[in-house]
């Protein structure tokens, strides 16, 4: 193989010199059953020509959201990303950066991980910030399991309106660390009393924001009832964008606050990478998860940015540790802070404003289509409707055919749920045009 070097002569001194007869016993505590027996089912080699070739004829098999009118949501939204964004990124001392292990020579980074921080924390109407998460999904989880440490409990509520996903990742952390959850059902219609399931066992109680069916809820007074038997409200926030209009989960009392920060600055990329949002209130500073970058002044009086925080096994030792998560979303994070900086308050606030607007536009064309109902009684950019006597996996697909992205049947989320089989989640932001929107709302009617 032309890119390794290593003559057979070589490879024979190696294998000596470490006291092993073969290649092949190296691989030796590899079960049998999980080893290849022949080749990988690969056509052989090509040039870079064809090799572009074939994956282009790949790629053009899929349908996407640049291609064809696109409701799809549920977690994952498709914005606009200026130009400026991906510029900036690709900038060699940010895109070849890494964890800032020395983080004080390290000032670039230090410094928008700073205002990264900063902005989390003025979004979310908290005090304090890290300097992000792997996805919304991965902080949330991170999050249940740092309110068990200020707790000491083990029990944990999660609201039957928390994106799915979310549930999942927090089962999976759940399940190796002893935590208990009591997990509510789907509640699409949002109505759901979450404070009859805190006991004096509670470590907290998670919930969404809009909610996973569109529903936009205030959650004080849930967070009253949080405090009055010691537990943690946690608020997770799918849909970033939804902060410029609606109320911040600090307001409304939230001790922790996740969100899935792709929508600014980070393109939907078949699935990833993403950004996790995570804030909280400074008296449960230390035991916050990841990194926290700090503003100081050098010995000449200069404004210099140090790691205040870090607490990552790399880091520390291991039992002391709160996390592993954080080598993660560095320029994912730039991406977002380079958006939100380019779109300012006021831009921020009007681009809520228009995600709002073309839902609510979307909304009223539904509700006239026959065949089709609006759940729900509030929402910002996404919300549930009911297709009478139809599957929504199926009208998806029958409408993928005629290249639109209809939206994400809830079922496809919830398998077990039969009685969600007829709801379909639909999304509309600022990318959405008043075509699309008619193209939707007629394949609707029209479809089986």
């Amino acid at each position: 193989m032309r890119y390794m070097p290593h003559t057979e002569a070589d490879r024979r001194a190696m294998l000596q010199a470490i006291g092993v007869p073969s290649v092949d016993s190296l691989f030796r505590d590899v079960p049998e059953a999980a080893r290849l027996k022949g080749p990988v089912d690969l056509p052989p080699h090509q040039g870079e020509l064809e090799v572009e070739r074939a994956i282009a004829a790949m790629a053009a098999r899929n349908l996407g959201t640049a291609s064809a009118p696109s409701f799809l949501g549920a977690g994952a939204y498709r914005h606009h990303v200026p130009a400026a964004v991906d510029h900036l990124i690709q900038r060699g001392e940010f895109l070849t950066s890494y964890t800032p292990y020395q983080p004080e020579v390290s000032q670039g980074t230090l410094q928008y991980l700073f205002e990264f921080q900063t902005q989390v924390a003025l979004l979310t109407g908290m005090e304090v910030a890290n300097a992000s998460m792997y996805d919304g999904a991965s902080a949330a989880s991170e999050a249940v399991v740092m309110a068990t440490r200020v707790t000491k409990r083990d029990r944990a509520v999660l609201s039957g309106n928390l994106h799915p996903h979310y549930r999942e990742v927090v089962a999976t952390n759940a399940g190796l660390l002893g935590i208990a959850l009591d997990a509510a059902p789907p509640c699409p219609d949002g109505a759901e009393d979450l404070a009859r399931r805190i006991d004096d066992k509670t470590a907290c109680v998670v919930v969404q924001n809009p909610g996973f069916f569109g529903q936009i809820r205030d959650f004080t007074k849930l967070a009253e009832a949080c405090r009055a038997r010691g537990a943690l409200l946690i608020v997770a926030v799918t849909e970033v964008v939804s902060l410029g209009a609606l109320k911040p989960p600090g307001e409304m009392g939230a001790d922790i606050v996740v969100a899935e920060g792709q929508s600014l600055g980070n393109p939907l990329g078949f699935g990833g990478p993403y950004v996790g949002l995570f804030a909280t209130r400074e008296k449960f500073l230390r035991q916050m998860p990841g990194r926290l970058c700090g503003q100081t002044v050098d010995a000449d009086g200069q404004r210099g940015f140090v790691l205040t925080l870090s607490t990552r096994e790399q880091h520390i030792r291991r039992e002391k540790a709160t996390s592993n998560i954080c080598t993660n979303s560095g320029l994912c994070a730039l991406a977002f802070t380079i958006h939100l900086t380019l779109l300012g308050e006021a831009g921020f606030r009007r681009l809520a404003a228009l995600n709002h607007a073309r839902a609510a536009q979307l909304a009223e064309r539904l509700e006239k289509t026959r065949g089709v109902e609006v759940v729900g009684d509030g929402f910002f950019n996404e919300f549930a409707v009911r297709l009478e006597g139809r599957k929504a996996v199926d009208v998806v697909e029958q409408l993928a055919g005629k290249r639109i992205l209809a939206g994400v049947p809830v079922a496809r989320l919830y398998p077990d749920r039969p009685e969600l089989a007829d709801l379909l989640l639909v999304a509309a932001t600022e990318l959405t045009t008043d075509r699309d929107i008619d193209a939707l709302a007629t394949a609707l009617e029209g479809a089986r």
